[in-house]
């Protein structure tokens, strides 16, 4: 196993004690089981915590992000028809009828999705996502305690306090809120672990092909994180190899082992990411209203709202939305932080995580750098990279998020060299631990992760779940929403999905490209399909709960947007705006509706035909 240089906090295990020389050892290795053992509950216990309501009542969803989680519900039942049909994994006709959806070029974390296919069946896709989320959060907690005792720092303690922060940190609980492929980095621990392994000698090609295989799963969990890791591992083991003369010995292992992982990884995924980038419903680079998501200068000393010391009110103005609260630290802990740069500075690996730090934090200023939620005129240095290959497809303010794990690993090294000063300075031992737990308790008290907040969802309507909408989509028809399916209105996806996607979706919510010809850039991300004057029609109801005029012209325009979806029936479930949304439907197709299994029916075949 590799270990670090003895420049680094805690290097090193310890010298053995007089007790396991003298046979002890047994007795301290099944201690260490057991400590091993509470450290794992902790996390489950925590995991709970924050998603224990939506475990506690069944018929309740994420309040702050409902879209996001009927999307990833979709997601999961799409992994379980993957099995199930043999269905195409890279792209679906199940929803956005007729083109489909590029699932490459979306979240469709298929690493997950297929293993948790059981699930999906016997317990259904709200089950799994549930599943998906809790166990994501602890497994992080999991894989990165095991990495720091066992590789980094080589104490329980310390490994412990710094795998609870990288998975529980404000910006992870954030991120809880409908997005539990970037909650589960389980992965990044094996990557790092792997990565280290590399330097090995005389197992290259071994260790090589572990790293590729474990990249590969990262690919179809988030490439976004996949992409920090990397930027990140780069600096940091650059650093290493600049600082330490005595590594460079291993290069020629290290560099033969990356090879093998490069070449094999590439060769995995090489025609998964050809559909991503070059197949239908490829897009190029984020919208520029998305790429304008950046985290505020203040936000790094702020409370995120799902703090213990944080609130609506706090977080107020600094973040997008209550999802994407990546930079939200608060004063003590940045203050703790900066200390033990300083104190551990010293450490190639501590000034090269300090350094990786700012660098992301830098980053997710964007290309305007704004301080209390206005712009200040400065641009930032993502102005300069923003439209580059890659990194246009990434949402700025989520560098902010690759802070976290470095943090982490910051208070751990932190902890175990101040456990080393009270072992090996017996006399200020007390007085030592007392300022560890007080400084601590200091920093990371006010953000402790509260439960996340929960809204009571409508039961998917009788007409969905007893298949009563089977013989309106016979012959490739599909199943016209209304509202239809966006960003902000994903109900139909839940709806999909309880019916292990057998009911094709007109639109949808997912990542497609602007084909319209005054799109610019070209081909730029949307998240939805292009608008069609039907769906704009309703989604001006949807925002307003007023009806536009309804003209010849528009009358006209419906039914070809009906054809154009291939629509066999409408469908209109509970909606505050119901009312509204039934007198549009029926005035611009002249049928009336029925009231059955809980939705308004419009039988448009006659039309569509």
């Amino acid at each position: 196993m590799t270990t670090p240089e003895p420049d680094a906090p805690g290097d090193g295990p310890a010298t053995a004690s007089p007790v396991e020389e003298a046979g002890g050892g047994d007795r301290l290795r099944r201690n260490g089981k057991w400590t091993d053992l509470a450290a794992v509950l902790s996390f489950v216990v925590l995991g709970l915590w924050i998603a224990g309501r939506l475990w506690w009542d069944p018929g309740s969803g994420v309040r702050d992000n409902r879209s996001d989680q009927s999307q990833f519900e979709w997601m999961m039942a799409h992994g379980a028809r993957v099995v199930t049909h043999f269905a195409y994994p890279f792209h679906s006709d199940r929803m956005n009828v007729p083109d489909g959806v590029n699932l490459m070029a979306n979240t469709s974390v298929l690493s997950i999705s297929l293993p948790m296919t059981p699930i999906t069946l016997l317990f259904g896709p709200r089950a799994a996502f549930l599943l998906f989320l809790t166990l994501g959060m602890i497994a992080t907690a999991t894989a990165w305690y095991f990495l720091l005792s066992r590789v980094l720092i080589l104490a329980r303690g310390p490994a412990w306090l710094g795998a609870g922060f990288c998975a529980f940190a404000p910006a992870m609980v954030s991120h809880a809120n409908g997005h539990p492929n970037i909650v589960s980095q389980f992965v990044v621990p094996l990557i790092i672990w792997r990565t280290l392994r590399l330097a090995d000698a005389g197992r290259w090609l071994r260790n090589g092909l572990l790293l590729a295989l474990v990249i590969v799963w990262q690919a179809f969990l988030n490439l976004e994180i996949l992409l920090m890791t990397a930027i990140g591992l780069g600096v940091v083991v650059g650093a290493l190899a600049l600082a330490r003369p005595a590594l460079r010995s291993r290069v020629r292992s290290f560099l033969a082992g990356l090879a093998v992982a490069a070449v094999v990884a590439g060769l995995l995924l090489a025609y998964p990411l050809y559909v991503q980038f070059f197949g239908p419903g490829a897009y190029s680079g984020l919208s520029s209203l998305i790429r304008g998501y950046s985290s505020d200068l203040a936000s790094f000393v702020a409370y995120s709202r799902e703090s213990l010391a944080g609130s609506p009110r706090t977080a107020a103005g600094l973040a997008k939305n209550p999802t994407e609260e990546n930079s939200f630290f608060g004063w003590s802990l940045v203050v703790l932080v900066v200390a033990l740069v300083w104190w551990l500075r010293r450490s190639a690996v501590v000034l090269a995580l300090a350094g990786l730090g700012l660098l992301f934090a830098v980053l997710s200023l964007g290309r305007e750098i704004r301080f209390a939620g206005h712009g200040t005129g400065v641009p930032g240095p993502w102005a300069a990279l923003e439209n580059l290959p890659i990194l246009h497809s990434v949402v700025p303010t989520r560098w902010a998020l690759a802070i976290t794990p470095i943090v982490g690993v910051l208070l751990a090294y932190g902890a175990e060299r101040a456990r080393e000063l009270a072992r090996t300075r017996p006399v200020a031992r007390p007085q030592i631990r007392f300022a560890t737990a007080t400084v601590l308790t200091m920093a990371l008290l006010p953000i402790l992760p509260t439960p996340l907040p929960v809204v009571q969802l409508d039961p998917v309507p009788t007409f969905v779940t007893s298949g009563a909408w089977r013989p309106y989509v016979a012959g490739g028809r599909s199943v016209v929403t209304l509202p239809l399916p966006d960003t902000n209105y994903a109900e139909p996806l839940r709806w999909s999905a309880a019916t292990r996607l057998d009911m094709p979706l007109a639109r949808g919510y997912f990542l497609g490209p602007d084909t319209r010809p005054s799109a610019e850039p070209p081909k730029v991300a949307l998240f939805t399909a292009p608008p069609r004057p039907t769906s704009s029609f309703f989604a001006t109801i949807r925002r307003t709960g007023a009806v536009p005029p309804i003209t010849p012209q528009s009358r006209v325009k419906a039914v070809d947007d009906l054809r154009y979806w291939r629509a066999g029936v409408v469908i209109l479930g509970p909606h505050e705006h119901e009312m509204e949304l039934r007198r549009g439907m029926t005035e611009l197709t002249g049928i009336q509706p029925t009231f059955t299994g809980g939705v308004w029916v419009w039988d448009v075949r006659k039309l569509t035909d």
